[in-house]
């Protein structure tokens, strides 16, 4: 059984259909690229499955439990995390404090504290700067401590809303190994991203999007090597 499974999800904004019935399904232990034109759906998608838009149609199972009806903070419980696009870190407060806040539906402290030190391993950057206002970090930075933040509640899968945004090259490629090193801890990642050449390279398999549909899908690298994938989204 999928870890995950959309099942003809339709979404409207007002009278627009933004999804148009899709299927598709994440297996524990992969990483899923989604890939697709500004416009096409990608973002709805993940705001539907994490609970934040309510789909018109169809059903979203997340480890055998259908959870289009449940609040979004009871899908966090879950094991469902969310890194949003833009980042969306709380500029005023601390590092330390953003990343606790990440860890709101968790009640044992010392298991808290556990993840927290496993955060810094991996983020050294966030423990040098844990004291400062969020906001005084640059975006490498801040999408580092939006990971974090996600992964303060020790999920299951986490939902990435295109990381590598706005970012240098040097941090895109540091975006990219730390998700490669996510995955490898055991964590599930269903990854949207513009840059599908990146997406793609790190993914197991992946699914194009058009204009609310999946049009193509299949393993990455098979993807990769697709002429009119190529053509479209990876600028060959």
């Amino acid at each position: 059984m999928a870890m995950l499974e959309i099942k003809d999800l339709e979404v409207y904004y007002g009278m627009i259909q933004a999804i148009k019935g899709i299927s598709f399904e994440v297996n524990e232990g992969e990483v899923i690229a989604l890939i697709g034109a500004n416009g096409a759906g990608k973002t709805t998608i993940l705001h539907t499955i994490s609970g934040l838009i309510a789909p018109k149609k169809g059903s979203i199972t997340f480890e055998g439990q259908e959870i289009t009806k449940i609040p979004a903070h009871k899908i966090v419980e879950n094991g469902l995390a969310q890194v949003p696009e833009g980042r969306r870190v709380f500029p005023s407060l601390s590092v330390l404090q953003n990343l606790k806040l990440g860890a709101y539906t968790r009640k044992d402290k010392k298991e808290i504290d556990d993840t927290l030190k496993m955060i810094y391993e991996r983020f050294p950057r966030l423990e040098e700067r844990k004291n400062q206002p969020a906001g005084t970090l640059s975006g490498g930075e801040q999408q580092m401590l939006a990971m974090g933040r996600a992964l303060m509640s020790k999920p299951r899968i986490i939902l990435m809303d295109e990381p590598s945004m706005g970012l240098s090259p040097i941090f895109v490629n540091e975006i990219f190994d730390i998700i490669k090193q996510v995955s490898a801890s055991g964590t599930t990642v269903l990854l949207v991203e513009q840059n599908a050449k990146k997406a793609l390279s790190i993914a197991d398999r992946g699914y194009v999007l058009e204009t609310g549909k999946i049009v193509k899908e299949g393993k990455a690298s098979d993807l990769l090597n697709d002429e009119a994938v190529k053509k479209a989204y990876l600028g060959e």
